[in-house]
């Protein structure tokens, strides 16, 4: 790890630092070819400010930590896709599923999602995120095919319940890992590159039960439903090997085989001039529950709550074009390129975010939440037109903020582990704790297609979601210049010999910009 610097030198070295940064970039953007401009402005806008040696580190992490991470992601989705389709596709028929039971099973899956969002990163701040994502993996495939061989809808609530088990920790580490080894610049589009495998696969759960459907129902007297989920757990298993051989764990303690030495060295320094607070295995009490003082908690984990509702309309995308006649096909079809629109979307979406990092970024946001407005509007007052109700449908799956926003908190949490942490598991567990019951009140499969209750909370959510963006960023950049000032105030006072100038009390100034004054002992 890099020395840090003595506190009567501190302010010296980071104005030095930064002016020569900002010198070197000017000048490498001048000799810059056009090809190279491009890159810098359409992957990172740090492009220039990066050595020879960090380029090819974070190509690394490009080409090993996101690709894993993002194929774990991938089969989860794929399986939670199957679940709807398979539904539309048969499997109501053939378990004799009445009233709500379907309902149940949603409810169940996320209810077990939603109790395990808060301990995940703890857990794997105690035992390597490879290991553990691996042995999940395993877990998780196992009870995917047995939802192959379920006769009962007793026999799926179980199944259900096993497979959420061992899908949910894979959400909110996903998210940690992903802060622990990027910076601001590169995380959101990184988050999104992650993220846009939900979307592909549902699309590709939709594709594939469309082809199942037509090709394989019947053969060896499976049904296409059962091939489904047989398919799905073929293709999880070589996952958990990539996930084992291909996440390197954190900086701290990384042994990952395609780094070398300095690169891990690298690593950690890239950490501290993001001002992430470093990964161990101690966890502090007193981060946590400074929190609940603090507008964070209060404002940004529900928002993820408002903002995931609002988009949540599209869930009954299948069920409606059954009710309203379309073909097998179709109903699989349909959502599956709802899906594709999400990817297309998200993408642009975070790539701009990034460019604009701070500020910027609330308004890329905003302006997507406008966009899930529109549609959660026509759902909620159901026009007459048929086409007009499928367009909001579609139009939906591109109202997502997600990856912007778990970028967002790693930003306002970066200086605290267990604030990282904490506040990822939380506004994860809220919305699963929200999702697990609130689909049995405004989402009745009695209510639909319509759906009135259901499509006009989302819309209501919505409308609380646009309104709650500018006062988080109001709030958080307020807290910026506070801790802004309170460094300089601080680092002043060591200057004059006012403070204590022992090593703790140095690296606890430096500390501070980052810290949110969290830990002033």
């Amino acid at each position: 790890m890099t020395e840090i610097a003595p506190p009567e030198t501190a302010a010296h070295v980071f104005t030095d630092a930064t002016d020569g940064s900002r010198s070197q970039a000017k000048y490498n953007e001048q000799k810059a070819g056009v090809w190279a401009k491009f890159i810098s402005w359409i992957w990172d806008s740090d492009y220039y400010q990066k050595s020879p040696e960090e380029r090819r580190f974070v190509n690394k992490l490009d080409w090993c930590l996101l690709p894993a991470l993002a194929l774990g992601w991938w089969i989860k989705n794929v399986d939670q896709s199957n679940l709807s389709n398979a539904y539309v596709s048969g499997l109501k028929e053939a378990l004799h599923i009445e009233g709500n039971q379907y309902t149940y099973m949603s409810t169940i899956y996320a209810a077990v999602l939603a109790g395990m969002q808060l301990p995940a990163n703890f857990l794997i701040i105690k035992v390597r995120p490879s290991w553990f994502l691996a042995a999940n993996e395993i877990g998780w495939t196992i009870f995917t095919f047995a939802q192959a061989g379920a006769k009962s809808y007793q026999a799926m609530y179980g199944f259900r319940f096993c497979v959420a088990l061992f899908e949910s920790f894979y959400y909110p580490v996903s998210f940690f890992i992903l802060g622990s080894w990027y910076t601001k610049p590169e995380l959101a589009k990184r988050i999104c590159l992650w993220f846009v495998a939900s979307p592909a696969g549902s699309a590709f759960s939709g594709y594939m039960q469309a082809a199942i459907y037509k090709t394989l129902d019947g053969r060896n007297g499976l049904e296409g439903w059962q091939w489904l989920f047989i398919i799905c757990g073929i293709m999880s298993l070589p996952v958990g090997i990539i996930i084992f051989f291909f996440v390197p764990d954190f900086p701290e303690n990384t042994k990952a085989w395609y780094f070398t030495e300095k690169e891990i060295e690298l690593a950690r320094e890239r950490v501290a001039r993001n001002g992430t607070a470093i990964v161990s295995s101690k966890i502090r009490p007193k981060a946590i529950l400074a929190l609940f003082a603090s507008w964070k908690f209060w404002l940004l984990v529900p928002w993820f709550t408002m903002m995931a509702e609002a988009i949540a309309t599209n869930n009954q995308f299948g069920v409606y074009l059954k009710a309203y006649g379309w073909s097998v096909t179709m109903r699989n079809v349909l959502p599956a390129t709802g899906s594709i629109v999400q990817l297309a979307s998200s993408i642009p979406y975070c790539f701009l975010s990034d460019q604009l990092v701070g500020f910027g970024r609330m308004w890329v946001m905003l302006g997507v939440t406008l966009l899930a407005l529109f549609s959660t509007a026509v759902l909620a007052f159901w026009p007459a037109s048929d086409s007009l109700r499928v367009v909001a449908f579609m139009i939906s799956y591109a109202g997502s903020s997600t990856p912007m926003y778990f970028a967002w908190v790693a930003e306002v949490c970066q200086g605290s582990t267990e604030q990282r942490a904490f506040m990822t598991g939380a506004a994860t567990a809220l919305w699963y704790c929200t999702n697990a019951w609130l689909p049995n009140v405004i989402y009745l499969q009695t209510d639909g297609p319509r759906f009135k209750k259901g499509f006009v909370t989302s819309f209501v959510c919505n409308i609380i979601a646009v309104v709650g963006l500018p006062i988080i960023h109001l709030l958080h950049q307020r807290e910026l210049r506070q801790n802004s000032r309170l460094a300089v105030t601080t680092i002043n006072g060591l200057e004059q010999g006012g403070l204590d100038s022992s090593d703790d009390s140095k690296e606890k100034v430096l500390e501070y910009p980052v810290q949110h004054t969290l830990d002033r002992e």
